[in-house]
């Protein structure tokens, strides 16, 4: 049996953080949950070999923020450089001051495996799988593409980024998205 751990790269998606989140369950009930939906074969391989897209149990997503709103002229944004982890280059941040977060339908959990962590020394267990992030998918989207940011840092094989090559489809889906959706400032 393959077990699950939490990475300590999730654990910044707490409130306040403009991420998925929850009040009521810890990361390791969140990293039981990924381990019983992967072992019943609910998950897509991801954008590389040893990235596993773990979708959540039916009744979690009630038990999660969404932190996304629908951007339209009365939505005010606001961008600021951040760093997602020391030892990382700053980025553009851009996220929504205000507006109502959307309603999740599901939640996918986004698990690395051991060998893929180790490339990077970015383990944080010696664990087959860890969780390294969380997604809300709100209500009518059926795929949320991975961000810019994120394809980029990864591509360019930058600090932080775990080596992928994406295609012109997948750059082009990912930007159109985040041009339609923003994570709220501090939610």
């Amino acid at each position: 049996m393959e077990k699950v751990a939490v990475n300590d790269f999730v654990k910044r998606q707490i409130k306040g953080s403009g991420k998925t989140y929850s009040n009521t369950l810890s990361f390791e009930q969140i990293a039981v949950d990924a381990q019983q939906q992967m072992q019943a074969s609910n998950f897509l391989e991801g954008y590389r070999k040893g990235v596993r897209i773990v979708k959540g149990s039916k009744e979690y997503a009630r038990y999660f923020i969404c932190p996304y709103v629908k951007i339209d002229a009365n939505t005010e944004l606001v961008s600021k450089m951040v760093t997602r982890q020391k030892g990382e280059i700053p980025y553009i941040q851009t996220r929504a001051k205000r507006g109502t977060p959307l309603k999740a339908a599901y939640i996918e959990y986004i698990l690395y495996r051991h060998d893929v962590l180790l490339e990077n020394n970015e383990n944080s267990t010696d664990v087959d799988w860890e969780l390294i992030s969380i997604h809300a998918i709100p209500e009518g989207i059926k795929k949320m593409p991975m961000g810019p940011i994120t394809m980029m840092r990864n591509q360019l094989e930058l600090t932080g980024g775990t080596k992928a090559h994406y295609s012109s489809e997948e750059w082009a889906e990912s930007v159109r998205f985040w041009q339609e959706y923003a994570a709220l400032e501090d939610i």
